[in-house]
């Protein structure tokens, strides 16, 4: 259930720029489940999985009968450290997304 259900425009664009802005789909070079990516910073990635990626994704699926995990694939995690480096996911900020 949302918390919070934005009414006005400038609401509803800061919040599509905020959660989806600028994302890359990645693929995962191991299972193909496919993510979008941000990169703000070399040390800031936000990764945005579908519910279809998340069902795709073998480690995620060996983890759904547990606790809701934060804990992210580590073979999307080289799947998308392999695109920053191919210059697929371009780094950095843009109007502060």
């Amino acid at each position: 259930m949302a918390s919070f259900v934005p009414l006005r425009a400038d609401t509803l664009e800061d919040q599509r720029l905020y959660t989806s802005a600028r994302l890359t789909d990645v693929a995962c070079l191991d299972c193909l489940a496919q993510v979008g990516v941000k990169k703000n910073s070399e040390h800031h990635t936000s990764i945005q999985w579908s519910t279809d990626a998340r069902a795709h994704c073998p480690e995620l699926t060996r983890r759904a009968g547990g606790r809701e995990s934060h804990v992210g694939c580590p073979r999307m995690l080289a799947s998308i450290e392999t695109a920053v480096r191919e210059g697929t996911v371009p780094i950095g900020a843009e109007d502060g997304y």
